[in-house]
């Protein structure tokens, strides 16, 4: 039974029809949830009442924290410097092996004590230092609205904004939703649709029909991050598959994050991703023609420096999330060779560091 939607969840949503039958659908995201009066759809933050489709989320947020850039992961988006990031509640995928799952699949809205309005969220990056606000935690697709309510606040003030996000979403909404972002993150999650439909609840294609038009139609700055799963999704077969197809749909120079799983949620009866199957699958990407290639959630420090493509000078070395030497330009070229780097770039001065701090944003901010 699904939880009533009380009056102060009524938010108007966009992207819906009525339908012949009575019922009205949802058109975010590939799903097409088609609802009776009362329902809500497989995110559980999008529900119908009345004849109308309404997001429950609007304004409220499981938590914000300033973090590290580096933390989303963005290693070619103004590195060192601190983003303020939050979520809401719910999700619009069904992962097995969700790391954030108590906030994205939740189905009770106590988690969702911070609330806060799209200026207040801006100003308050604004008050932190913040050189962008990013939609993360849980996938921002299913909070649209709200999004890019936030994203018009803080671009009013200069400041960038970030989408996290599987990239699950219809053609339209995509174009409105990436129009309101400097930067995206998104999951390739596999390159199977078996391993989609068996391990998500969705489908591969709409996932590369988002990657296609964000390099081919947009100027998003975008990275990709693959959570490696040991004996579903960490073949050499698929993953040069996988490479292959990057270097020809999307270019050698989008940044590529590899990285290790650790049993939770629902699939805690696989063992933890090893440094060994990181590496393998890093030089499988680099074979294929990627220049940037990270791993994640361990620790190496080869797969988290930023290597310049023509003379092979470290670029940017980090540890973990904290940046140990820099030789960049602020053109963002190569200080030895002068070669010029994939991404968005400023004079380097200092760094927010590997810090992860939480903040209370009220609307009175």
């Amino acid at each position: 039974m699904d939880e009533p939607i009380s009056a102060v969840e009524r938010y108007p949503a966009k992207y819906w029809h009525q339908l012949q039958d009575g019922r009205i659908q949802c058109d975010l995201c590939p799903r097409d949830c088609k609802l009776h009066e009362g329902q809500r759809g497989a995110c559980f933050v999008r529900g119908r009442v009345g004849d109308a489709m309404v997001l429950t989320t609007y304004g409220r947020s499981s938590g914000f924290c300033v973090d590290p850039i580096e933390k989303k992961p963005l290693n070619h988006f103004y590195p060192g410097s601190s983003v303020l990031s939050f979520g809401t509640a719910g999700c619009n995928l069904a992962c097995k092996f969700c790391q954030n799952w108590d906030i994205s699949k939740s189905r009770s809205f106590d988690k969702l004590a911070d609330q806060a309005s799209p200026e207040a969220i801006a100003r308050s990056a604004e008050r932190y230092g913040c050189k962008s606000v990013a939609f993360t935690y849980n996938d921002p697709v299913i909070f649209a609205e709200y999004a890019m309510d936030v994203a018009d606040a803080c671009h009013a003030r200069n400041i960038k904004t970030v989408a996290v996000t599987a990239g699950y979403i219809h053609a339209q909404p995509r174009r409105d939703f990436f129009a309101k972002m400097d930067a995206a993150n998104v999951d390739l999650k596999a390159f199977t649709d078996e391993f989609y439909v068996k391990q998500t609840g969705s489908h591969l294609q709409p996932v590369l029909d988002t990657l296609m038009y964000l390099k081919q139609e947009t100027d998003v700055w975008l990275e990709l991050t693959t959570l490696l799963i040991p004996g579903l999704n960490d073949s050499t077969q698929e993953l040069s598959a996988m490479s292959d197809w990057i270097v020809k749909e999307l270019g050698i120079d989008v940044p590529l994050h590899l990285s290790a799983f650790h049993p939770d949620y629902k699939m805690v009866d696989i063992p933890g991703t090893s440094t060994e199957t990181l590496i393998r699958a890093r030089n499988i990407a680099l074979a294929a023609g990627l220049r940037y290639v990270y791993t994640g959630n361990v620790h190496h420090a080869e797969g988290d420096t930023t290597f310049c493509p023509t003379c092979g000078s470290a670029l940017i070395v980090r540890d973990w999330y904290e940046i140990n030497e820099y030789r960049l330009t602020p053109e963002g070229r190569c200080s030895g060779c002068n070669t010029s780097i994939a991404g968005r770039f400023e004079q380097f001065t200092a760094q927010f560091g590997r810090n992860r701090i939480p903040v209370v944003i009220g609307a009175s901010v």
